[in-house]
């Protein structure tokens, strides 16, 4: 597994290109930034597999349609955001308008699911706090774990957006404390870590969200 990150947009989101040996690639999160990730695929002469979706807040779905378009692959997003993601209230003037929609959605995602692109088999966890359906994607034989912006590096999202619940994101902490500790994670902004260093680290992990 090789794991290229963009950094996209004014507030810094990561795009992830996921790709295997033979140039098969996954794209999770294309947040903003079309033509640059666009251009990142082009050079890498990736196949794109699926498009993966870990929420639908506007810094992380801003650049779908235009990367979907551009590579046409299976999109993959939960239903609770889905529903919203691509209305008006998802905006954030000046920096955000509403995002355009992909043409369509065709992987809803749930909770136990597992699915194969590019010959990596991966579960979906749902980690609903930030968002209602925010999920993260495991890898479990790769030991990575793609969070979305469920768990940072020493932080979590924020919950004081429509639809965050900081009792929700509390047990959705719990829930990836019980990951292995050696597990890599790459959230939706800021370096990756592990949740071993999470648990030993982040205070919303250590204390709890409330």
């Amino acid at each position: 597994m090789k794991i290229e990150t963009i950094t996209v947009g004014p507030f810094e989101s990561n795009c992830y290109i996921v790709s295997n040996s033979a140039s098969e690639a996954l794209i999770i999160d294309p947040g903003d930034n079309a033509d640059l990730v666009i251009d990142r695929v082009k050079a890498g002469q990736f196949s794109v597999c699926a498009i993966l979706i870990t929420h639908g807040h506007i810094d992380h779905v801003s650049a779908l349609a235009d990367v979907h378009r551009a590579f046409p692959s299976p999109v993959a997003m939960h239903p609770l955001d889905a529903s919203w993601a691509f209305q008006s209230l998802n905006q954030m003037m000046p920096y955000y308008a509403p995002p355009r929609a992909p043409s369509e959605i065709s992987r809803k995602l749930a909770d136990g699911q597992s699915w194969t692109d590019a010959g990596f088999q991966y579960e979906i966890i749902e980690t609903p706090g930030h968002s209602p359906g925010s999920v993260s994607f495991y890898f479990r034989e790769e030991n990575t774990l793609f969070s979305g912006d469920a768990l940072f590096n020493g932080s979590v999202g924020r919950v004081d957006l429509p639809g965050g619940d900081a009792h929700v994101l509390n047990n959705t902490l719990q829930r990836l404390a019980e990951l292995p500790e050696d597990t890599r994670v790459y959230p939706g902004h800021g370096p990756s870590t592990t949740i071993g260093h999470e648990k030993n680290s982040n205070p919303f992990m250590i204390h709890g969200m409330v």
